[in-house]
């Protein structure tokens, strides 16, 4: 199974990192990452496979605690959500 993560905050060093670092502990495979800075603001979305990990409701769990212990929003939705919110 695919999932969107997007993560936005200020802008710091080790987001990357930290982020992609938890998906790895929690077995998701990061497939595709786009990144960029809007008004000193970071803004990332990453394509995730998740077809080996926990529920998606447990992976967004501890993606939020390691946001705001970094100082970040992260959220996770699965791929086909994601898609029909953002369809023109």
């Amino acid at each position: 199974m695919k999932a969107i993560v997007t993560v936005i905050g200020e802008d710091k060093k080790g987001i990357i990192a930290a982020v992609s670092g938890e998906l790895l502990k929690l077995n998701a495979n990061v497939e595709d990452i786009s990144q960029t800075l809007m008004g000193g603001n970071f803004v990332m979305m990453m394509m995730v496979d998740v077809s080996e990990s926990d529920e998606i409701g447990a992976i967004g769990e501890k993606l939020s605690v390691l946001g705001k212990k970094i100082g970040v929003d992260i959220r996770i939705q699965h791929e086909d959500i994601f898609n029909s919110m953002h369809r023109i």
